[in-house]
């Protein structure tokens, strides 16, 4: 069992739609080319392999990726990408489902860790990671800075998106380190809006280097973007690198 929020069908006929700028070639391009660099000629095993928007065209790019997916709905729109036998999906949890054999590289792209809305379960998801790492290999993580720095006294949500056809924004449980996405969607011409929320444990780099060490993990690198841009602190986001040890 899982703590993280199940994928609907209808969300899932949508998501590649709702996606096109993540798709584009400008944000996967260097996005392959970096984990396509740590697999090297070892296989690859993506953690919530959604609908293949990374997965699909890594292995195009010659690494062979395995997933693993926990909403069926989400897998069987990969499924129509990409055969069984060219791309294998595991449907579970990235915190306990094991797949045969071991790995160069697992990789978690666009925040999902944070899917898991408990510690232990991220701790658990760290440990998955190393049990199917061969020795040498990679652990990698795409996850946003949480953007706390912007709330005020008494303020209680951050916009992220304010766009014509979508309103995004966060409200943050600061105890329980939970934050809310909220999403206001136009559809269609009509006017009407689109209601839709998802939960998010967020977490600090510090406190995810220390899971990589609970499961054995030494931090590799950590830089702010797919292109390798230093981290600082006014990142968005990093991409951290563990590395199992030899």
């Amino acid at each position: 069992m899982t703590s993280s929020e199940l994928w609907t069908r209808a969300m899932a006929d949508r998501y590649d739609a709702e996606e096109t700028e993540l798709s584009s070639a400008a944000v996967l391009g260097p996005t392959l080319a970096f984990l396509a660099e740590l697999a090297g000629d070892g296989r690859a095993l993506e953690f919530a392999i959604g609908t293949g928007r990374v997965g699909v065209p890594l292995r195009e790019r010659g690494v062979p990726v395995v997933g693993i997916e926990l909403s069926e709905h989400m897998a069987a729109v990969l499924r129509r990408k990409v055969d069984e036998d060219t791309l294998p999906v595991v449907i579970g949890d990235m915190a306990t489902t094991v797949v045969p054999g071991e790995f160069t590289l697992v990789y978690l792209v666009y925040n999902t860790i944070s899917n898991l809305l408990t510690q232990d379960e991220q701790v658990e998801c760290f440990r998955n990671a190393a049990r199917h790492l061969r020795p040498g290999g990679r652990f990698v993580i795409e996850l946003g800075m949480p953007p706390l720095r912007l709330l005020s006294p008494g303020q209680v949500a951050v916009p992220f998106d304010v766009s014509e056809r979508h309103l995004g924004f966060d409200t943050f449980d600061l105890v329980e380190q939970v934050l809310v996405s909220h999403h206001l969607t136009r559809d269609g011409d009509d006017g009407r809006y689109r209601r839709d929320s998802s939960r998010h444990r967020y977490a600090w780099p510090a406190e995810l280097d220390l899971m990589a060490r609970i499961a054995g993990l030494e931090l590799e690198r950590r830089v702010a973007d797919w292109n390798g841009a230093p981290f600082t602190e006014e990142s968005a986001k990093h991409i951290s690198v563990w590395r199992k040890p030899v």
